[in-house]
């Protein structure tokens, strides 16, 4: 396969002078915007910011936290964890945030891998219970912050211990079962990709942006801490996921950019107090994942207005490929973009490692300034990153056209198999949200004895869609008869992991209960065997 720009210019970034040559992130990002963060009701600027920042990072010193050390926190989006980032990368410190909806076992798990100096957390969650962990009791409030750590001194910005090529956090991959793998990434790494993507998107001082996402994800890390930074923008947190409020913040704030999984805009375009009016400020809309389909950039686009396009990364890689201002429009819809800055990508046959051409569905596998450096877990790296080459190895699916446009067709362990055929659950998903009455669709399979498995659908519709429904869209739509689901499942509220991912896991349960229940027939091919209990 011919490589693009990217991959020519592969690995430049290790040049002095390159992309890569630059120090911590506090030293590079200053706190310099006149609104620099707003959330919970308050704001501070620049210059307010920073002068907590240094007060915090000398309680932190003083509790024995300092550089290579790693601090956690289990805290909903705010300042006190805006600050916590800061800090922590003021003193040379690792920050390892946990997602304030992690359970006990999750918060242990993550916590055993890190081993963290430093522990703080709301009273009200997990991380309260670990021995010596500091509990704040207004989490919310940066006041609380210096309550807690009572710092002795403040710690300037010009003392930063940190260079370029430390680690800067431990993020926690997002997962229904298992345990979450602490993710590492460098100073240089997310600088790199911080500036690359504040360009790539076009901000500028006079944007505003809201970040409804945990800053705890690698998106809200991106978007609400990094960015801001890069630009002098003013970020706009929410500590806790409400349509109706986030609808207010981007009126009251004239947000202009928001970044954000697919279900978020789903529901504000459901909302009760949703009008044009009210969003009349936004330009771009950002978003990711396999579920994202050009019907869904069609409408939300319509209802809100705006500019919407697809992007691809992961915790692991972050935002890789995605469109620029001017890029064509139909791009930003119909795929996910093409790799952007020094990534390198290339498909791979999943089975044999072997590249695969442009136009046939393969392994997506990365390489660049801004994947992660590894996990906590050696073994765990070692499974997914291939030595030599340091390529990593996704997991995730898709195809390549001739121009390096990528269009991500889902995860390896996406595929449904019924009868021996592999089918893509976003490509039916893709078919689902194309409806007009579906605003979200997750495709699953649901396990039969004679068949292995058959697919079912959970669909967020604004109004009737059923099996019959389903089956003349799938004809209408010429698509091959065994994709069709089998079972479709109305709810008013799609159930999401805590990066806002669909909980394919949960919905995997609800499906089958459906099934066993006999709830909706089935489709049969001719020649399948009669349908078991499902």
């Amino acid at each position: 396969m011919k490589p693009t720009l990217a991959q020519s210019r592969a690995r430049e970034y290790r040049r002095p002078g390159g992309p890569w040559d630059r120090g911590s992130l506090d030293a590079s990002f200053p706190l310099a915007a006149s609104k620099a963060v707003v959330a919970n009701g308050m704001s501070l600027d620049g210059k307010e910011l920073d002068a907590l920042v240094s007060q915090v990072a000398g309680g932190l010193l003083a509790t024995g936290a300092g550089r290579g050390k790693v601090v956690t926190w289990q805290l909903a989006n705010g300042i006190p964890a805006l600050t916590l980032y800061r800090a922590c990368w003021r003193i040379g410190a690792v920050a390892a945030p946990l997602h304030h909806r992690m359970g006990p076992s999750e918060v242990a798990g993550a916590l055993a891998q890190v081993e963290p100096t430093v522990v703080l957390s709301d009273p009200d969650l997990p991380a309260a219970g670990i021995s010596g962990a500091l509990e704040l009791e207004r989490p919310l409030d940066p006041n609380s912050l210096l309550g807690t750590l009572r710092p002795a001194s403040s710690y300037p910005a010009a003392a930063c211990p940190s260079r370029g090529s430390d680690i800067a956090v431990a993020l926690f991959t997002s997962g229904s079962t298992g345990v979450p793998k602490a993710v590492l990434h460098t100073h240089r790494g997310l600088g790199y990709k911080a500036c690359l993507m504040a360009e790539v998107h076009g901000l500028r001082s006079t944007d505003a942006l809201l970040m409804p996402a945990p800053l705890a994800h690698v998106s809200g890390l991106l978007n609400g801490v990094l960015m801001p930074a890069v630009t002098g923008l003013p970020s706009v947190l929410m500590s806790r996921w409400d349509p109706e409020e986030a609808l207010t913040l981007i009126h009251e704030e004239k947000v202009s950019f928001v970044g954000a999984p697919p279900v978020f805009f789903a529901q504000m375009a459901g909302a009760r107090s949703f009008s044009r009016a009210r969003v009349a400020s936004l330009r771009l809309v950002s978003t990711g994942g396999a579920s994202v389909s050009p019907a869904f950039v069609d409408s939300t686009s319509e209802r809100f207005g705006c500019r919407v396009k697809r992007t691809y990364g992961s915790t692991e890689a972050p935002t890789v490929t995605t469109s620029g201002p001017a890029d064509p429009p139909e791009r930003a819809r119909d795929t996910d973009g093409r790799p952007v800055g020094e990534v390198e990508l290339t498909l791979r046959n999943p089975g044999t490692g072997k590249h695969v051409p442009p136009g046939v569905e393969g392994e997506i596998w990365l390489r660049g300034p801004e994947l992660f450096a590894g996990y906590a877990d050696a073994d765990a790296t070692a499974r997914v990153v291939s030595r030599p080459g340091g390529w990593y190895r996704s997991g995730d699916l898709g195809v390549l056209d001739e121009g390096g446009w990528l269009r991500v067709s889902g995860r390896i362990s996406d595929i449904i198999i019924r009868a021996g055929e592999n089918i893509s659950a976003a490509e039916v998903e893709a078919v689902l949200e194309s409806h007009p009455a579906v605003r979200q669709a997750v495709a699953i399979g649901v396990p039969d004895a004679r068949l292995g498995e058959r697919v079912a659908a959970v669909v967020v519709a604004g109004s009737a869609f059923g099996l019959q429904e389903c089956r003349e869209l799938f004809e209408s739509k010429g698509v091959t008869r065994f994709k069709t689901p089998e079972l479709v499942i109305a709810v008013e509220e799609m159930p999401v992991l805590a990066a806002g991912k669909p909980d394919r896991a949960a919905l995997r349960k609800l499906a089958v209960r459906f099934a066993d229940a006999g709830e909706g027939p089935v489709l049969r091919e001719p020649g399948d065997p009669a349908p078991s209990a499902t």
